[in-house]
C-alpha cells in the first residue's frame, strides 16, 4: 500500500506537468525536425525506422504447464483428433488453431474502409499487409508492389523520384528502393492516420493523410468500403516543382488466387453531380466472392491524372519506373487488358500531378475502393448482401460510384469526425496516452473480420416463436432498418459476436453506433429462444450434447468458414449451456443498453427474453440461498479457470443481474416479478458477503481449496455493469460500496502495483502474499480488456488515478513495448508470451469514457462521488436523429461523446 500511495503521488505530479512520454522512444530515432501538414497532437506516433526490442511469441500447446497437461490430457487428444479432421479431411480452418498461431509481425497500422464491407490494413510503414475481403477470414501478406511514389521535376526534368518505403526487395529492382526510415514517421488517431516524409535533400515535405469513413451515428457512409488519401506537399524550396504522386496496386491481396487466372483490368471516368473522377478498375473474377478493387483520383483543372492500365509485378518493372521518370505522368492507355492467364499477376498504376508553388503548398487526392457487394461465407449455402449496397446496389458495379462519392464527401467525413473527438482530445484532465487508446482501440469494429449485412427477405430471427408466446417478430423493426451486423471474438478465434466477451466489448457499440448494439441483443434473443438438438462431442468432457438449449444464450452465432446466424456455437470446447455468466452478461446488456438509450419497444421486447433466461439460470442455485454456483470446471468466459461453488465473478455478475430484473419488473409494471427478485437479491446479497467477503476483497470461489482467496481482477465486474447502468445505490444496489472500494483497492495494491512493477496492467489473479495465481493458463495472464474495464470501475467509484494508471500499463506495455499495435491480444504474461492477437475484448477501453463521463468533474478530488440517477446521462452517443436515403441524403450525425 506504501507503494501505491507513493506511486498515486508521483502519477499525480506527472499529470499535472503534461504527459509527453508516450511518443519519446518510438520516435527517437526520427532525424527531421519536421511535424508535417495538419498531424494532430494526440495519437500513436512512431519513426519509420523505429525497431522494437522485445520480440513475443504466441501461446501454443507447448506452452501448457506439466500440471496443466496432466489436468487437461483428454482434452489434448480430443483436440487433437478434432483439429486433424477439421484440417486434414474437411479441408477447413478451425476456430482456434492452438498448433499455428498467428506469428507476431509488429508492422501493422490503421485499417482503411468503414464497417462491415471487408478491410485492407496497411502498416505503419506504408505496407498493405492485411486482407479480410472475404467475410471474417484474414490472410497476412504484404503485396510490396501495392505502393505510393513521388516524383518531383524542376524545369522540366525529373530531380527525384522514390518508392515511398524503406524495404529493398529482391523483386521489382527497377524501381528506388530504400527511403531512409530517420526521415518518416507514422502517426494515428483512428479512423485516420498520418505519415509524414521530409524527403532528404529536396526541401520538400509530404504528408500522407489516410481517411476511413468510420463515423459514430452514420448507419450509411460508415458502411462504405471506401479509403481516401490525401498527400498534402510543402514546398520549401524558393523555385516551384511539378510533383506528381503514383499508386500502383496489383489485382489481388497476395493470395494464391492472384494467379488462378481470368482476371483483368480497365481504365474508368465517371462524372456526375459537376464532379469527374478516373481511374482504373482492378477486377478480381474468383468463383467465390469475386471483387473489384478501384483506384481514382478527382479531376480538376490544376491536376493531371494518367494511368497504366496494368503492368506486370514481377521481374525489374523498370519500363514503368522509366514511363514516370520521363514526363512525370504515365502512359495512359485506353481499354481493357486481356484476361489474366492462370499462374500470372497483374497490376495498375495511377499517377497524379500538380504545381507546388515556391515556399507554397499543394495536395493530391487518391482514392482506393473495394466492391464485393454479394458475399457467402464458408459453407456456400447462402447468400449475403453487405450493407452499403442499399446505397450503391448489389450489382457488382460499384466501385466508380463509391470513388466519387469518397472523393466528394471525404471532407464532411472528416468534418464529423473532428467534431466527434474534439471534446476529449481537448480535455486537458486526460492523459495523451489516454486519448490514443481512446480512438485507435475501435479499429477493432471494422477489422474485427466484421461483416454488416442485410437481413434476407426470407429470415426469422427467433425461429417462429413470436413474441406473445415469449419470442419476437420475425423480423424486429432495427434489424431490419439496421441490418445485421457481426465481429469476432478475435482475428485468430474465428467466432462471431462471442457473446461472454462481447459484454465487455459492446461499449463502443453502445456508445458511436447503438443501432448496431441493438441490432445485435436482437438476433441473441431470437437465438435465445431457438434450439438446435444436434448431438456433438465437446472436447473439455468429452460428453455428447446439443448444439443448442433453448432459453440459454448463446455463446457465439458461428463460424465464417460454416454459416453463421444459422449455426450457432461454433465454440465446441466446453457445452456452453451449462455456463454460469452467459445469461447474466446478456440480462446486464439489456438494461445498460436501454439506460443509455431510453428505447422502450426494446425492453419490452427483451423482457420476456430477460426473464426465460433467468428461470434457466436459476437451477444453478442449488441450495436454494439466491446465490448461485459455479459447478468445478471453468464455467465463464475465464475458460481454463476453474470455479467451484459461488465465486466472486459469477455470484456478482448473478447479483447485479437480480438487481436489474428489479428494476425492469418496476419498469414494465411486473410487481411479483419485482418482489420475487427482490427476495432473491436480499437473501443472495446476505450469502455472498458470508460466504465471499473476506475482510478486504471478495475470494475467488468459496471452494475452501488452496487457492479459493485469490484476488481476482474481474471480481467487480457486477457493480461496474451496475454503475454503467446508472444503479448501485439505494433501493437497486447488490454490494455495499465500502466493499467495492476495499476490493478494488486491494486489486490495485496487488494484482497491479505487485505485478510487473506496477507497469504492465492488472494479473488476473494475484495471490494475497503478492505473487501471481499460477493454477491456470489464464490466471497469471493479463487481459487487457478487463483491465480496461477494472479502470471503469474504478473511476465510476471514485478512484481516478488509480482507474487511469492500471490502464496505462496496459497500453504502454501492447503500444509501445511488445509492437501489437492495431492487433491488440486477448492476453500477455509478464514475461515471453501473448494470446490471440488482435481481439474484442479491449474494445471496453469505451467503458472507461463512460465511467469519465458520468463521474463527477474530474477538477474535484477524486475520491469524492456522486450518487447515480436512474435517468439516462444526457449524452449525443446514443440518441442522435437517424435518417436513411440515397447517397448525398446526409443524416445528421450528432459527437460521440457522452456529455
Amino acid at each position: 500500500q506504501q507503494r501505491s500511495l507513493s506511486f498515486l503521488s508521483d502519477y499525480r505530479l506527472n499529470m499535472e506537468s503534461g504527459d509527453n512520454s508516450s511518443t519519446a522512444e518510438l520516435m527517437s530515432r526520427y532525424l527531421s525536425s519536421e511535424l508535417g501538414y495538419g498531424v494532430p497532437k494526440d495519437g500513436w506516433r512512431i519513426c519509420l525506422a523505429h525497431e522494437f526490442k522485445e520480440k513475443r511469441k504466441p501461446f501454443q500447446a507447448k506452452d501448457v504447464s506439466l500440471s496443466n497437461i496432466v489436468e487437461h490430457i483428454g482434452l489434448g487428444v480430443r483436440y487433437l483428433k478434432w483439429w486433424y479432421k477439421k484440417t486434414q479431411i474437411e479441408k477447413k480452418a478451425p476456430f482456434i488453431d492452438m498448433f499455428r498461431a498467428i506469428p507476431l509481425r509488429q508492422i501493422y497500422g490503421a485499417p482503411l474502409g468503414g464497417i462491415g464491407g471487408g478491410t485492407i490494413t496497411r502498416g505503419w510503414r506504408g505496407e498493405f499487409c492485411r486482407w479480410q475481403l472475404n467475410p471474417g477470414m484474414y490472410h497476412y501478406k504484404t503485396v510490396i508492389a501495392n505502393q505510393f511514389t513521388v516524383c518531383l521535376r524542376r524545369g522540366g526534368q525529373t530531380v527525384y523520384q522514390q518508392v515511398l518505403s524503406v524495404e529493398r526487395p529482391p523483386t521489382l529492382q527497377g524501381w528506388n528502393w530504400g527511403y531512409c526510415g530517420e526521415y518518416a514517421f507514422y502517426h494515428a488517431l483512428y479512423p485516420r492516420a498520418w505519415t509524414v516524409y521530409p524527403l532528404p535533400g529536396q526541401n520538400v515535405t509530404l504528408t500522407c493523410r489516410q481517411v476511413s469513413p468510420v463515423i459514430p451515428h452514420d448507419y450509411q457512409d460508415s458502411s462504405l468500403p471506401v479509403a481516401v488519401f490525401v498527400w498534402d506537399i510543402e514546398n520549401k524550396n524558393d523555385y516551384p516543382l511539378e510533383v506528381s504522386i503514383m499508386l500502383t496496386m496489383v489485382n489481388g491481396s497476395g493470395h494464391k488466387d492472384d494467379k488462378s487466372g481470368g482476371h483483368w483490368n480497365e481504365p474508368f471516368h465517371l462524372e456526375k453531380e459537376g464532379e469527374s473522377v478516373s481511374g482504373v478498375l482492378l477486377h478480381h473474377c474468383t468463383t467465390v466472392n469475386p471483387y473489384t478493387l478501384c483506384m481514382a483520383a478527382r479531376e480538376q483543372s490544376d491536376r493531371e491524372i494518367s494511368h497504366q492500365t496494368a503492368f506486370s509485378p514481377k521481374g525489374t518493372c523498370g519500363a514503368l519506373w522509366s514511363d514516370l521518370i520521363t514526363d512525370g505522368r504515365l502512359d495512359s492507355p485506353t481499354g481493357s487488358n486481356p484476361p489474366t492467364q492462370k499462374g500470372e499477376k497483374v497490376a495498375a498504376a495511377l499517377a497524379v500531378g500538380c504545381s507546388v508553388p515556391a515556399q507554397g503548398h499543394n495536395d493530391l487526392e487518391f482514392s482506393l475502393a473495394w466492391d464485393m457487394p454479394n458475399i457467402t461465407f464458408g459453407s456456400r449455402e447462402r447468400e449475403h448482401v453487405r450493407r452499403y449496397t442499399r446505397f450503391f446496389g448489389t450489382k457488382a458495379d460499384a466501385a466508380p460510384s463509391l470513388s466519387h462519392y469518397a472523393l466528394t464527401h471525404y471532407r464532411l467525413w472528416e468534418r464529423s469526425i473532428e467534431e466527434w473527438q474534439r471534446p476529449i482530445l481537448q480535455d486537458s484532465s486526460l492523459p495523451s496516452w489516454y486519448k490514443s487508446a481512446l480512438f485507435n482501440e475501435l479499429y477493432f469494429v471494422v477489422d474485427g473480420g466484421t461483416v454488416w449485412t442485410e437481413l434476407p427477405e426470407d429470415s426469422d430471427v427467433s425461429g417462429g416463436l413470436r413474441s406473445e408466446d415469449g419470442g419476437l417478430p420475425a423480423q424486429p423493426a432495427i434489424i431490419k432498418e439496421y441490418g445485421r451486423f457481426a465481429y469476432l471474438e478475435g482475428q485468430e478465434y474465428r467466432m462471431y459476436n462471442t457473446y461472454d466477451v462481447h459484454f465487455y466489448a459492446s461499449f463502443a457499440l453502445i456508445m458511436l453506433w447503438p443501432k448496431l448494439a441493438l441490432s445485435l441483443q436482437y438476433d441473441i434473443a431470437g437465438s435465445v429462444v431457438s434450439c438446435d438438438p444436434t448431438e456433438r462431442l465437446h472436447l473439455m468432457s468429452g460428453r455428447n450434447s446439443p448444439v443448442k438449449v433453448k432459453n440459454v444464450v448463446p455463446h457465439d452465432i458461428g463460424d465464417p468458414d460454416d454459416e453463421p446466424w444459422q449455426r450457432v456455437n461454433a465454440y465446441l470446447i466446453h457445452d456452453t449451456a451449462d455456463w454460469k455468466d452467459l445469461n447474466l452478461k446478456f440480462v446486464l446488456q439489456v438494461y445498460r443498453d436501454f439506460h443509455l438509450t431510453q428505447d422502450t419497444q426494446y425492453l419490452q421486447d427483451m423482457w420476456p427474453i430477460c426473464q426465460a433466461v433467468m428461470e434457466s439460470e436459476m437451477k444453478f442455485d442449488t441450495d436454494g440461498d439466491g446465490l448461485i454456483e459455479n459447478s468445478g470446471y471453468a464455467d465463464q468466459t475465464y475458460d481454463g479457470w476453474t470455479a467451484t461453488g459461488p465465486s466472486a465473478y459469477c455470484g456478482g455478475l448473478w447479483l447485479a443481474s437480480v438487481c436489474v430484473m428489479c428494476k425492469m419488473a418496476r419498469l414494465v409494471n411486473n410487481e411479483a416479478a419485482f418482489q420475487r427478485f427482490r427476495d432473491i437479491l436480499d437473501r443472495g446479497s446476505a450469502a455472498f458477503d458470508k460466504l465471499l467477503w473476506n475482510g478486504q476483497y471478495y475470494n475467488y470461489d468459496s471452494s475452501g481449496q488452496d487457492l479459493s482467496n485469490s484476488v481476482m481482477s474481474d471480481q467487480c465486474a457486477g457493480q461496474w455493469f451496475l454503475r454503467a447502468s446508472g444503479l448501485g445505490d439505494g433501493q437497486f444496489q447488490a454490494f455495499p460500496k465500502e466493499k467495492i472500494c476495499s476490493a478494488l483497492k486491494s486489486v490495485f495494491d496487488l494484482n497491479v502495483m505487485s505485478f510487473a512493477g506496477g507497469q504492465m496492467g492488472a494479473v488476473n489473479g494475484m495471490r494475497p502474499e503478492g505473487v501471481p495465481d499460477h493454477s491456470s493458463v489464464q490466471s497469471d495472464e493479463v487481459w487487457i480488456g478487463v483491465v480496461y474495464g477494472l479502470a471503469a470501475i474504478m473511476i465510476h467509484e471514485g478512484m481516478l488515478e488509480e482507474g487511469l494508471r492500471t490502464a496505462e500499463g496496459c497500453y504502454r506495455t501492447v503500444w509501445e513495448r511488445l509492437g501489437m499495435a492495431f492487433q491488440t491480444p486477448e492476453a500477455y504474461c509478464e514475461k515471453g508470451i501473448y494470446r490471440s492477437l488482435a481481439y474484442m475484448r479491449p474494445l471496453s477501453i469505451w467503458a472507461m469514457q463512460l465511467a469519465l463521463d458520468t463521474s463527477p468533474p474530474r477538477d474535484q478530488s477524486p475520491q469524492t462521488t456522486t450518487t447515480p440517477t436512474d435517468q439516462a446521462p444526457q449524452t449525443t452517443t446514443t440518441k442522435p436523429t437517424e435518417t436513411e436515403g440515397e447517397p448525398g441524403q446526409k443524416e445528421s450525425r450528432d459527437q460521440g461523446h457522452i456529455q
